[in-house]
């Protein structure tokens, strides 16, 4: 008999845990118990909700949000490329050095799920950033974006041009927060199961098909 698990990715697009958690949960779900499929959705946090639109120095942000030294913040780094490369995810020099404001990034993907699109713009929007150097918050980048996508980049400059769904994902982003998440990724299979971090491929498997099993 067919499971569908409900798989909600809290995630934001400048967190590079959270490509390698993707990347690992996909692999996970290739390797599956027979009869597992996944029906995935992305739910918006922003790991910097009050940067500027200039964005901040990457080094200097990280020394002074987690009080550690530029050494050790080039070692965290080092770490994360060569976690990517295991799974084959290669980061760039992301954001060109620097980290951005990602809310109308978050929007376009509120938008994107009623298209069927939100997992092809999120892993482009991880693209733009980590791979390209790209600035999230920035218009035009983000509109390319959205036309690699094939989505219509005419809806969405006007979404980008107004205040639409940001009622939605600021509601979400408080949704989550409240329920207690303050890190991510943070994945929630069928609505209780909390699967925290960037885990590697077969804690994954083992949970999704625990889960399955229970019913």
């Amino acid at each position: 008999m067919a499971t569908e698990l409900k798989i909600g990715i809290v995630s934001d697009i400048s967190c590079p845990w959270c490509i390698i958690g993707f990347k690992a949960l996909q692999t996970a779900l290739k390797e599956k118990g027979p009869g597992i499929t996944a029906n995935i959705e992305w739910q918006p946090f922003e790991l910097n909700p009050q940067m500027p639109i200039e964005g901040q120095n990457i080094t200097e942000h990280i020394t002074q949000k987690y009080h550690i030294s530029e050494q050790q913040a080039d070692q965290n780094r080092e770490a994360i490329k060569q976690r990517g490369l295991s799974i084959g995810y290669e980061f760039g020099n992301r954001g060109g050095g620097r980290i951005y404001n990602t809310f109308d990034a978050h929007r376009l993907l509120h938008w994107a799920k009623t298209q069927s699109k939100q997992t092809d713009l999120k892993l482009s929007l991880f693209d733009l950033y980590f791979k390209d150097s790209g600035n999230p918050s920035a218009h035009d980048q983000l509109l390319k974006t959205v036309n690699s996508v094939d989505l219509d980049v005419i809806e969405a400059k006007q979404i980008l041009d107004s205040d639409q769904f940001t009622a939605d994902v600021r509601q979400l982003q408080q949704y989550y927060q409240n329920a207690g998440v303050q890190s991510v990724p943070a994945v929630i299979v069928n609505d209780k199961h909390l699967i925290s971090g960037g885990q590697p491929a077969d804690v994954f498997q083992q949970a999704l098909i625990k889960i399955a099993q229970e019913g």
